[in-house]
């Protein structure tokens, strides 16, 4: 068996960019107050067009990382790791329109040292108005996760939902299943171990689906509210939200077909596609983008 590769102490924040506009010089601005480190940030990019990154990569200790491509967020993600050195053992991800608050990333890594088992460790995120955004949450098991998903946004209160987001639970330090993918600080062994995030979810579960198989390892998802950023909103596009409505409709498919295989399944899983293909169908009409931090 191969023994899991030893990494330094060193800290990296990888940030997906898809032309972000002015919140990443907010995102880097603020990153100085969030940690008496010096942090190497990678700008894992999928194909901006607004200049940013290539602004933002003039920076001491920013680089620049093209993908080639739009690989989506947890393939973008994977590329960016891929470039760091050994010395790296932490490693942040994060959306760049996140503004930090001071020390947050030493609270982070506080709380990593007194969890030798924590594989990921989520701040508390809060919109500009204090509202405290779920981030960390249950697994969406297969009734949550039906009845969320098909009920969460004409009846937001219905248990399902409720249970789901932990909306109600108390903002202390505590063990969830899994964590928001917005913003979290990824022990990188753990990381290494599930094999990074899977690439097949172009955006929305793959954070779901990474805390799930930490879990499956015996890695812990640690909720640290003590570490805080504030989620300041990205650049929006009306054209785009038909598309990304329809991936998070696609990825929600995914992860519950990817944990309920067999024959026996693949009549309820007709039924679950159906009824996310109507939801869509609703959705669209006049909808507007779903929020960066791939709100569920």
């Amino acid at each position: 068996m191969t023994e899991p590769k030893t990494y330094g102490d060193g800290v990296a924040v990888v940030v997906v960019t898809y032309s972000p506009g002015e919140t990443l010089q907010r995102f880097l601005d603020t990153l100085d107050d969030a940690t008496e480190r010096t942090v190497e940030v990678v700008l894992a990019d999928n194909g901006s067009v607004d200049g940013a990154p290539e602004k933002a990569a003039e920076r001491d200790h920013v680089r620049l990382v093209p993908t080639g491509g739009n690989l989506g967020y947890g393939g973008a993600v994977n590329a960016g790791v891929a470039t760091l050195g050994d010395e790296v053992g932490w490693i942040v991800v994060a959306n760049p329109d996140l503004e930090w608050n001071a020390g947050a990333i030493d609270a982070l890594l506080d709380a990593a040292r007194r969890r030798p088992r924590g594989g990921a460790f989520g701040p508390l995120i809060s919109d500009p108005d204090g509202t405290v955004y779920p981030s960390a949450r249950l697994l969406p098991s297969l009734g949550r996760g039906v009845g969320h998903a098909l009920l969460g946004r004409v009846w937001p209160g219905n248990p399902w939902s409720r249970a789901y987001r932990q909306e109600t639970a108390e903002p202390r330090e505590r063990t969830a299943e899994w964590l928001s993918g917005s913003c979290q600080l990824l022990r990188r062994e753990a990381f290494d171990s599930v094999g990074g995030f899977d690439a097949r979810y172009f955006m929305y579960f793959e954070d779901v689906d990474l805390g799930d198989r930490l879990g499956r390892l015996g890695w812990l998802n640690v909720y640290v509210p003590s570490a805080s950023v504030m989620h300041i909103g990205g650049q929006a596009t009306s054209q785009a939200s038909a598309r990304m409505l329809k991936a998070h409709h696609d990825s929600a498919y995914r992860y519950l077909a990817d944990r309920h295989r067999g024959l026996a399944w693949k009549p309820l899983l007709a039924l679950i596609r159906l009824g996310l293909a109507v939801r869509l169908r609703i959705e669209t009409r006049g909808a507007q983008r779903p929020s960066s931090l791939r709100e569920r």
